[in-house]
This record gives C-alpha cells, sequence and structure tokens, in this order.
C-alpha cells in the first residue's frame, strides 16, 4: 500500500473518498426488514439559497446521526430535496428578466413559468452541490423536489381531501398584504419588531352636537377607511353617547357609536376608530355589529376610488402625510405623540405588511391542532431542548387558520375550478371537476389564479417524499421517520404543520406491520426534533452579510477542510444555546485531523519496521497477551467513551459527544499511549511481543477511527484504509464499537492517573527550574502506601522514558532531601535533588530578579485597581484584564519563592 503522506491535506483526500462513497452507492437505502430503519429527512433548502454556515451546522448534526447509526447497524436513509420558495424564487427570476427590460406579464403565466422551471434547472442546484463538499451522506437516488410530479400529485390529493371534508374554505378576510409582491402572507410569515412612530389624536364632531369625540390611531391614513366609532360598554365617561352618530373628517360619513368589549379603556382616550377592511381586530367587530366595509387601497398600497378625490392614486405613507396635514387644517388633530409599537413586516422583503381584507383560501387549523398537540404532550414526538415544547403547546392551543392562498404563479396551482356560473369545487382534474360540477366532460372551467402557500407542499414532506399516496414498502418502512434536525425559527411555519399532516393523512395507512395505523405513536412523522443553535460571531452576533461577519463556508472548507469544519461546528455547539463561531476557530479541527494523521504515521512506520503483514487479521481483532498498566488504560478508557459517546449523541449533546472523542483520541491515545508504547517498540522485548503491542495499538486506533468516522468521515476513511488491505471494504459500513464493560476498570485508571500526575509534576520541576532537556534526573519518593509503591516500582519506566529519569529511589525518611525540588500527588511526595544538574547560585539569582520583576510589575497594577477613577471610567474589559493579570502574577510570585525556598 502506499505510504502515508508527512502532512495530511484534505485537498488529496475529501473529493477523493465523496466521489468513491456516491459511486459505490454507498449512501443509499432500501426496505430491509432484517434491519431497524432510521431516517432523517432533510429540511429543503430553497432552490435560491447557498451554503451559510447555518445548513453547516444544520447538516453536519444530521450527517452525524446517519452516519452513526449506519455503522450501528441501522438501514440508515436521509433523504435530500430542494423548496421551490415561492415568493423567493419568482423574485429571483423576475429580477433577472427585469434586467433584459421584461416584465413576467409581458410574458403571460404560462411563459414566465416557464422560465422560472429553466432557471431551477440552471441555478437550483447549488446548494445540493455545496452540500456534497461539507461530506453529506445522504441518499442522492430519493432526491425530491416540493413541485416534481410526484409531491405536485400529493399536494392535489391533500387539497381536495380537506376540501372533500370542509377543512379548507375560501373567505373574505382580513390578511397580511405585502403591497410589493401583492400577496397574501400567512402570521408566521411576518416578522414583527419594536418601531418609533406617532399616536395621532384625531377629533369627530359628534352630530348635532358641539362634542367631539377623540381617538387614537398609529395610522391615521386609514381613517378614511372608518365606518364605526367603539368605546367598551363598562365606560361610564361615554354611555351617553352610545346610539349617537359621529361625523368622520375629510370625508363626512356618519360613523355610528358603538359599545365592544374589545375595546382597552385605558389606551388612548378609550374611543377607537373602527375600520373593518383594514385591522384584523376592528373586522371582528365589524361582524359582531354588522359594519360596512370600506376597502381604501389597491393591491399595491395606493388609495383607491373609496376615497376623497384628493387622496386617490396616492402611496399610503404618502397620503398618511398629506391626511395628518388636512387634519391639522381643519382643525380636527389634537395633537401628536411620539409612540413605540410593534409594526409586521414581509419576510421576504421586510415591506410593512397592511392588512388588507381580500378573498383568500384557508385551512380550519383547530380539527388537525388538537391530536398532534396531544403528540407531543403524550412523548410520541421529542422535543430537544425540551423547553421547545412549552411554546409548541402556546401556539397549538391558541392556533389561528391558516391563509394558504398566494397571489403568485410561480407554485402549486390551487386546484379548484369553476363553472361558467360562478360555481366552484376542488378536483385533481378538470375532468374530476366537471363530473362534480354536473357539467359535461370537456365543458370549459377555470382554474382558480393563485397558488398556495410554499409550506403546503412542506408541510407533507415526510410521507409525500415516500410516494404517498401510494401505498409502497417504503412509506410503510422509512414513516415514521426518526429524527428532524431544524431550527427553533420554523417550529411553527414546519415541524407543527408536518406532525398535524401525518396524523390526519396516514390514520388508517398500513403501518410497517401491514395493519392500518390508528395510533398516535404510528402516526406521528418523527420520534425526536432536535433544534439546532443560532450561528452568531464570536461577539455574540447574528452572522449577516450587512455586518461582514458571515464566512463562506466554501472558503473555509478551501482553506481548512470540511473534516476541520465539521469537527469545529459541532464541538462548540451545546444544545440549545447559541454557537460563538469564526473561521479562525477551525484550527480546532484541522489541529485535531494533524493529531491523528501523525498518531496513524508513526503506527504504521511500526507496522512496516516490524514487518506486520498489511492483510494481517489479527488488526481486526484485540490480541490480549502481554497487557501492561498502559494497555489496560486504554482499553478502559477506549470503552469509556464508546459508552459516553453513544449515551451523550443519543441525548443530541453534539458538543459534549465531540470533545468526548477529543479527549479520548487527542489525550488518551496520542499523547499518552502512544508515548507509552514507544519505552516498548523501541525496548529491549523481542520482536514477536512487539507485534502483538503495535497489533493491539494498531486495533485501538482503529476502534478510534470508527468512533471519529460520523464526524470527521474523510481523513479517518483515509488512515482506516492504510491500516490493511480493506479489498472494497469501506468505514462507513464498518461496525460502530460497542461498549465492552470487562474492560473497564476503575482501579486501573486511577493508578494510570497516578502515573501519569507524577510525569507531568517532574516535567514541571525540569521546566521550572531550567533543567536542560539532555540532562536525566534521580526522582525519590516518599509513597503514602505499599500499592503505590508497587506502581513506582512495577511502572517506574514509564516515568524514566517520559519525564527523562535515570534513577527512582523509594526513600522511608521523614526528613526533606536538601536542594530538592517537590511536589506532592495523591499524598505521595516526590523529589528531585538538583545540585548537578543547575547552578544553584546562578538560579537563586535569577529567582530573585524574576521574583523583584513581578513584584514591581503587579505594584503597578494594583495601584491602578485601587484607583477610583481608573476602574469606573476605563472600558470593562480593560479592568477585567488588569484583574486577570493582578491574580496571574500573584500565583506566578508564590510559585517563584516557593522555588526559591526549595534552593535555600
Amino acid at each position: 500500500m502506499k505510504e502515508l503522506p508527512k502532512a495530511y491535506d484534505p485537498k488529496d483526500v475529501e473529493d477523493k473518498w465523496y466521489k468513491y462513497w456516491e459511486s459505490k452507492n454507498l449512501f443509499h437505502a432500501e426496505v430491509d426488514p432484517q434491519k431497524a430503519p432510521y431516517t432523517i429527512i432533510i429540511p429543503p433548502p430553497n432552490i435560491t439559497g447557498s451554503l451559510t454556515m447555518g445548513h453547516v451546522l444544520n447538516n453536519t448534526i444530521q450527517d452525524i446521526l446517519i452516519r452513526w447509526k449506519r455503522m450501528q447497524g441501522y438501514e440508515a436513509c436521509w433523504i435530500p430535496g430542494t423548496d421551490h420558495a415561492g415568493i423567493a424564487t419568482q423574485n429571483a427570476v423576475e429580477r433577472a428578466l427585469a434586467k433584459e427590460g421584461i416584465r413576467r406579464h409581458d410574458l403571460g403565466r404560462e411563459k414566465f413559468v416557464e422560465r422560472v422551471w429553466r432557471w431551477k434547472e440552471e441555478y437550483g442546484g447549488t446548494i445540493i452541490k455545496q452540500l456534497r463538499k461539507l461530506g453529506a451522506s445522504c441518499d442522492w437516488q430519493r432526491e425530491r423536489f416540493t413541485l416534481d410530479e410526484g409531491l405536485s400529485g400529493a399536494v392535489k390529493e391533500v387539497f381536495v381531501r380537506m376540501f372533500e371534508k370542509g377543512l379548507i374554505y375560501r373567505g373574505k378576510y382580513i390578511v397580511n398584504w405585502c403591497t410589493f409582491h401583492q400577496t397574501a402572507l400567512s402570521d408566521d410569515e411576518v416578522q414583527y419588531a419594536e418601531t418609533s412612530g406617532n399616536l395621532w389624536h384625531i377629533k369627530y364632531p359628534i352630530e348635532g352636537t358641539d362634542e367631539f369625540a377623540v381617538v387614537a390611531t398609529t395610522r391615521p391614513e386609514t381613517m378614511l377607511g372608518d365606518t364605526a366609532i367603539a368605546v367598551n360598554p363598562r365606560d361610564e365617561r361615554y354611555k351617553s353617547l352610545l346610539g349617537k352618530h359621529a361625523i368622520l373628517p375629510l370625508v363626512g360619513r356618519k360613523l355610528p357609536i358603538i359599545a365592544d368589549e374589545f375595546v382597552d379603556e385605558t389606551f388612548g382616550t378609550g374611543m377607537v376608530k373602527v375600520t373593518p377592511a383594514h385591522d384584523p381586530n376592528d373586522f371582528l367587530i365589524g361582524q359582531r355589529h354588522n359594519l360596512e366595509q370600506v376597502s381604501i387601497f389597491d393591491e399595491k398600497g395606493y388609495l383607491n376610488a373609496s376615497v376623497p378625490e384628493q387622496y386617490t392614486r396616492m402611496e399610503r405613507f404618502e397620503c398618511r402625510k398629506q391626511v395628518a396635514k388636512d387634519l391639522e387644517a381643519q382643525g380636527y388633530l389634537l395633537k401628536i405623540e411620539p409612540h413605540t409599537h410593534n409594526v409586521g413586516k414581509c419576510y421576504r422583503c421586510q415591506t410593512i405588511i397592511e392588512p388588507y381584507l381580500s378573498d383568500q383560501w384557508f385551512v380550519r387549523m383547530k380539527p388537525l391542532a388538537e391530536p398532534a398537540l396531544r403528540a407531543v404532550q403524550d412523548g410520541h414526538v421529542r422535543f430537544h431542548p425540551q423547553r421547545w415544547e412549552k411554546v409548541y403547546e402556546h401556539w397549538m392551543t391558541n392556533i389561528r387558520d391558516w391563509c394558504i392562498s398566494r397571489q403568485l404563479w410561480w407554485g402549486h396551482r390551487i386546484p379548484v375550478y369553476y363553472a361558467p356560473d360562478g360555481r366552484f369545487t376542488a378536483a385533481r382534474s378538470e375532468l374530476e371537476a366537471c363530473q362534480k360540477l354536473g357539467l359535461e366532460p370537456g365543458t370549459p372551467v377555470t382554474q382558480d389564479d393563485d397558488v398556495l402557500d410554499t409550506w403546503f407542499s412542506s408541510w407533507l414532506w415526510p410521507f409525500s417524499i415516500l410516494g404517498w399516496p401510494q401505498d409502497n414498502e417504503d412509506l410503510r418502512y422509512f414513516n415514521p421517520t426518526s429524527t428532524l434536525v431544524t431550527g427553533p425559527d420554523i417550529i411553527f411555519f414546519w415541524v407543527a404543520r408536518m406532525i398535524m399532516a401525518n396524523m390526519e393523512f396516514l390514520r388508517g395507512e398500513p403501518g410497517s406491520d401491514g395493519r392500518p395505523r390508528t395510533s398516535d405513536n404510528e402516526l406521528v412523522p418523527f420520534r425526536d426534533v432536535y433544534f439546532t443553535s443560532i450561528i452568531r460571531d464570536v461577539q455574540g452576533r447574528k452572522m449577516s452579510k450587512s455586518l461582514g461577519n458571515s464566512p463562506d463556508p466554501l472558503d473555509v472548507i478551501e482553506e481548512y477542510g470540511a473534516d476541520a469544519l465539521r469537527f469545529t461546528v459541532a464541538y462548540l455547539s451545546p444544545l440549545g444555546q447559541d454557537v460563538l463561531f469564526s473561521a479562525d476557530r477551525c484550527e480546532i479541527g484541522r489541529n485535531f485531523a494533524n493529531k491523528i494523521w501523525n498518531a496513524g504515521r508513526f503506527l504504521l512506520m511500526n507496522k512496516s519496521d516490524l514487518q506486520l503483514a498489511a492483510n494481517d487479521d489479527a488488526i481486526d481483532q484485540l490480541p490480549e497477551e502481554h497487557l501492561d498498566l498502559a494497555d489496560r488504560w486504554i482499553l478502559s478508557r477506549l470503552n469509556h467513551a464508546v459508552r459516553d459517546f453513544n449515551v451523550s449523541l443519543g441525548e443530541f449533546h453534539l458538543n459534549e459527544s465531540s470533545r468526548i472523542l477529543y479527549d479520548f483520541i487527542w489525550h488518551d491515545f496520542c499523547d499518552w499511549y502512544v508515548e507509552l508504547v514507544k519505552t516498548r517498540f523501541y525496548g529491549d522485548e523481542p520482536n514477536d511481543m512487539k507485534r502483538i503491542v503495535l497489533q493491539r495499538a494498531l486495533w485501538i486506533f482503529d476502534q478510534a477511527l470508527r468512533l471519529l468516522h460520523p464526524v470527521m468521515p474523510f481523513v479517518t476513511e483515509e488512515l482506516w484504509q492504510h491500516l490493511a488491505e480493506r479489498k472494497g471494504k469501506t468505514l462507513m459500513h464498518a461496525a460502530f464499537p460497542a461498549c465492552n464493560k470487562r474492560w473497564i476498570d476503575e482501579k486501573t485508571e486511577d493508578d494510570m492517573a497516578f502515573v501519569q500526575n507524577v510525569v507531568n509534576a517532574v516535567r514541571n520541576i525540569r521546566g521550572e527550574h531550567n533543567i536542560p532537556p539532555g540532562k536525566e534526573v534521580k526522582v525519590q519518593v516518599r509513597p503514602t502506601s505499599s500499592h503505590r509503591e508497587l506502581v513506582f516500582e512495577s511502572y517506574g519506566k514509564y516515568l524514566k522514558k517520559l519525564a527523562r529519569v535515570n534513577e527512582i529511589e523509594i526513600i522511608s525518611s521523614t526528613l526533606t532531601p536538601k536542594l530538592a525540588s517537590s511536589a506532592v500527588i495523591d499524598a505521595a511526595e516526590i523529589f528531585v535533588p538538583l545540585a548537578g544538574l543547575i547552578d544553584i547560585n546562578a538560579e537563586r539569582v535569577r529567582l530573585q530578579k524574576e521574583i523583584a520583576r513581578l513584584q514591581q510589575a503587579l505594584e503597578g497594577i494594583e495601584n491602578k485597581l485601587s484607583s477610583p477613577s481608573f476602574v469606573q471610567r476605563a472600558p470593562k474589559e480593560v479592568v477585567e484584564r488588569e484583574r486577570e493579570k493582578q491574580s496571574s502574577f500573584k500565583i506566578s510570585l508564590d510559585k517563584l519563592k516557593a522555588n526559591l525556598a526549595q534552593l535555600t
């Protein structure tokens, strides 16, 4: 086999192995009754998107889980796909057309949709290609698109069934209207933010009197659509006005003064203007009191013909200024006050939302929400972190009907057909529509112009991508899926709705045992939902292009490698807390890959030197002969790591599981075990014994690579292939290590920890006293027990090799050796005589000078910190830095003084 290069270069490894895995269909899953399935459905990224750090975190977690379960013997299936992203994609194509001087209306619907499909084919696969660079082991043969033929069929089927059950209805209602996109948005697509504005206090004359009704509003332009004044029925101030009329300023319309419980007596004057066509709460008041609905805006947010002529065709915010100016001129504006309130904006373009009365299609959510809420409350779906269950419960118990129609051309066209006489029905085809409407086949029917909300196809994702509504093996086997990894920002957009849809449409469908699904446990779409954190920069700011703090993941991969990026984001991702990331933090992952590479290279060099056969089966088995403390210790630590990793990852503690791997491989294996076995490789033991020691080290390294593979698949595959002739086998399908409790030995770990602490203590003494690296030292030990004495006698060879010790002397005298530096380890006293190793007098002088220098520096810091003006005026971080230096200098001074005392 080709020799392992001296340095690890991800560019030589990552693309090579990904192409191999994909070309061999190693990511593909099939129905296998002999295996338990483990399924993840990817949150489908928009076809307009490209890879972000948020995608990196989300998809790294998914890939870690899927690779882990694949190696554990599950039939692991990770289904990828993309979302057609109605508004975003239509926007992108319209911008491209604008550069050609073309508007979509110039093309017409059919030609425009053709252009969008062409755009999708050219640009829509970018993010999928980028996921391959990350190492995502998706089942690409199962890739789906929310507008592909199968999913479109599922969308039609769901719409028609819901329409027939009365769960979908058409109604005139106040919707969230984006005047830029000229479409309705669901409540979840509106982003609210605290905004500074004004509160205009307006006087409405009371008919037949000299009195005025004073109302306060944040949107004076909407008064042009007022049809009533409302007060709370308990408000004694205004009881005499009930039944009277006010006159609408600037318009002259008579407005009834009504009583409604909704009115807050404490807001403003306790009187409110009622504009049923432009406020959701006013709409409900209007329905209760049978008020006229005067719609004053067109779809673009311009004033229409329902207002006085001077305001028609005026943009809404220009109209606000003009109305306020006219009210003031005519004496109707009492005052203007600054006012902070929540303003809703379109989640896509940030246009301020206009409440707008229009005909839309809605889903009745209450009947769907009840079983979905129960499924989470009863533990059939588990949220991680668990706190999101409360958020989910609050939303589900206060759920509102879902506006599903969008005034776009790109998307699933609503499958509703209208007869020439205006009657309509939902149907899977024009032929079916004719049959339902009692028309002759071929009679012209008109399909609804609107398309469905993008989320209407996404909420069917867990079962539509598996071939529903057709019954098939895939659907029975892979649904319910296992784990969903997603962001908490779409808990309502997507997670809740998927639970509702799966439970509604798979009820009665055959399950894995062939019997109809009836229980909630069979009907849920997934068992666990892992909510990822938000990736922020190291200052805690959310990453964004405008701040320039969002690195391009492909640039990070180019510089550090995909493995380094994957490991770093997992290592930095505590469950339920934000991830603080910067590209240079990938040094963690890169250094780790290099450490593993160097350990592998060392073992393979010795394998060659000891002429261990490349295809030796012993590498796949653990040799149990000639075990010493280091071997028993590393086997205990390995099985601890396996046990703890499986528990931690099973509970979705990604950063903890990554740290378990890091600590075992970097510290236990590379820093200690490799160094310990060197004493045997280079000792005087016979070669047969050395081969067994090496086989054991290679076997443990093999297990370490298996453990790490789900997190760092590329470097582990490359190293694993070099350990032995694999004959086409791949690490991603090798068995994941299982914990063997027989090897867990707390006493051995305690003994080894003692040896390690002694080695570190002697190394520290050498460093503190500047003992030249080439000089060996004598160590005198006063143990506290016969067992510790036995450890020194049995394993002193490790201390000699790792700390450059030429003699270990067990002493029983209570007298402290002269001119010796000491340490205490688990009550055992360790002494290193310094005479002959260093120039004692020169060392005393050096220490005295260093003590004097530090004392002077410490005095300066303490003078600063005792000054109130410094502590109060200096930046907080500067003061904190000075305090840290003060603490560090004190510790150093104490140590230097102790060292000086040892030389006296």
